[in-house]
């Protein structure tokens, strides 16, 4: 038996739901949709699926605007549809994952519309609420994260209330006993049906300062940033108190065996591993997405990774993402070539990865013509680029009319090249991004070393002191006597370099190259322009 928990030897695959299959015509993927893809999910290897919200809404920000935590949107289907998802998904080996969304709700949650009915509404507390500032302004300088104040007047009862993103989406006071054990039922109510765990949605947000004190300017904001970035969040995110919060959450989970604890902070290296809590008695996995941030070089990433391993606390589990629906896809941001390098690097770390639907496939950001835009941000700040449609954008099943996704017109337009990116043309392609994605899975499923071992980065050459070529990320896997070594050549340029002398003699598993392989030349390798390889050590 592994002493390893599943999520740390398995991978997650995240699943938007609306573009992810539509089974009934009406251009929205469903959840009956994604139970009839799962043999997919299978057959490429991976081992759990996140779902993004599926709960009643009025879709002003597409489910993160939640009129309530108990119940599927009918869009998406039924909770006989969900249980019926769980029961297939769990036959086959597949864990559930739910996204939790705790900072706020819609502003039509029946919670909401009571609070905002009177000053002395049993619910109200429920809720953010501030009286004007001087000359009617708002209570202080809090910025929403989707443009504008984070606070709307509610001329019902004459206050402001809060909301860090959309006004229709006011922010929940965790400080109120009664709310916070509603929100912990919502965990049982899920848990209960047979959900493995939960993502929750920006956990840094939860709790605001108790003082409402205006948050700092920040010296290093420049325009054509994101007007949120001209504050420092000093007041409204990654408050201390938050851990208690999670602590409460965890409290929920640890009653139930094998479940897991996403969380969703941007924040640095340092202060995200402190969601991991004292003793570990925080999240299982605070999202880790330094390497959507990062720039594509090799020693920038090297960097990254040995900060991310030496912040570690002691028994904490390192993750890595790659991409989400929140970010431009990765093969946009580096092209379709080093997204295959790309794919090796986050199958071979170590750590628990999180794939995104489509990336499997080279899926690339989607242009969006204004008449198109769905995304409430881009709507809100128009100009800024900041609008997340391109990557939201339908799966891409066949080389059929929308791509296989549905047969109706889609919610958001499908890629241009969906007529060759698709799983049905590329699963019959051995060379195909698809089939790079599934071998790497099944190696990463083969070797132990692979899926909990150590890493061990490979700088120089102890015995000659060579340095790594520039642009060149090398690292070793090791468990046991399985060991495996991964070279990654982050350029556009062949890079020669001599392997270390306990790895003269490693042999060929994978190159992210067609058909290639480097050239074993004695103790040297050479690395083909934008090639990663994965070797076994003799």
């Amino acid at each position: 038996m592994s002493k390893h928990a599943w999520w740390q030897e398995g991978t997650i695959y995240q699943i938007y739901p609306r573009s992810f299959m539509d089974s009934d015509g009406d251009g929205i993927g469903d959840l009956e949709g994604v139970r009839s893809r799962l043999d997919h999910l299978v057959w490429l290897g991976v081992d759990a699926i996140w779902l993004s919200p599926i709960y009643p809404s009025p879709m002003t920000d597409f489910g993160y605007d939640v009129a309530d935590f108990c119940a599927v949107d009918p869009r998406f289907g039924t909770l006989a549809s969900f249980d019926a998802l769980v029961r297939d998904a769990h036959a086959r080996g597949l864990k559930v994952i739910l996204d939790y969304v705790p900072n706020h709700t819609s502003d039509q949650h029946p919670w909401f519309r009571e609070a905002r009915s009177a000053r002395d509404s049993p619910k109200r507390d429920f809720y953010l609420w501030r009286d004007p500032g001087p000359g009617g302004r708002p209570p202080n300088n809090w910025l929403s994260e989707f443009g504008g104040s984070a606070w709307e007047w509610e001329p019902v009862t004459a206050q402001f209330y809060c909301h860090s993103f959309l006004k229709t989406q006011p922010d929940l006071n965790w400080r109120n006993p009664t709310l916070r054990a509603a929100m912990l039922e919502v965990l049982r109510f899920w848990l209960e049906r047979g959900v493995d765990g939960f993502r929750v949605d920006a956990i840094h947000h939860l709790i605001k300062d108790d003082q409402y004190r205006s948050n700092p300017v920040n010296p290093d904001y420049r325009p054509g940033q994101p007007p949120k970035r001209s504050l420092v969040r000093l007041y409204t995110t990654d408050r201390p108190e938050v851990h208690e919060a999670i602590g409460l959450m965890r409290g929920v989970l640890d009653a139930y065996p094998d479940r897991v604890l996403i969380g969703e902070a941007y924040l640095p290296i340092e202060r995200l591993v402190r969601y991991y809590g004292v003793e570990l008695a925080g999240i299982h996995l605070p999202f880790n997405f330094h390497l959507i941030h990062s720039r594509w070089e090799a020693a920038l990433v090297a960097d990254m990774v040995r900060r991310y391993e030496q912040a570690l606390p002691p028994g904490a589990w390192p993750n890595w993402v790659l991409g989400n629906h929140d970010r431009s896809r990765i093969a946009t941001r580096v092209g379709p070539r080093q997204a295959r390098v790309a794919a090796m690097l986050l199958l071979t770390l170590r750590g628990t990865p999180t794939l995104y639907y489509g990336d499997e496939l080279g899926m690339r950001d989607v242009p969006i013509a204004p008449a198109q835009v769905q995304d409430p941000w881009e709507k809100n700040e128009p100009g800024l680029g900041l609008g997340r449609d391109p990557e939201r954008t339908p799966m891409q099943w066949a080389p059929t009319p929308n791509a296989g996704f549905s047969n109706a017109t889609p919610w958001l337009p499908v890629a241009a090249d969906f007529g060759v990116a698709n799983v049905e043309a590329e699963t019959a392609d051995p060379a195909s991004m698809l089939n790079l994605y599934r071998t790497l899975l099944a190696i990463r499923r083969h070797h132990p070393a692979l899926a909990v071992g150590s890493l061990v980065p490979l700088d120089t050459d102890a015995d000659t002191g060579t340095d790594l070529p520039p642009g060149v990320l090398a690292y070793e896997r090791k468990q046991g006597v399985d060991r495996l070594v991964v070279l990654l050549n982050l350029t556009s340029d062949p890079r020669r370099l001599v392997l270390p002398a306990h790895l003269v003699g490693a042999t060929i598993l994978l190159s992210t190259l067609p058909g290639a392989g480097p050239d074993l030349g004695g103790a040297t390798v050479t690395l083909g322009a934008d090639e990663g390889v994965l070797m076994a050590a003799p």
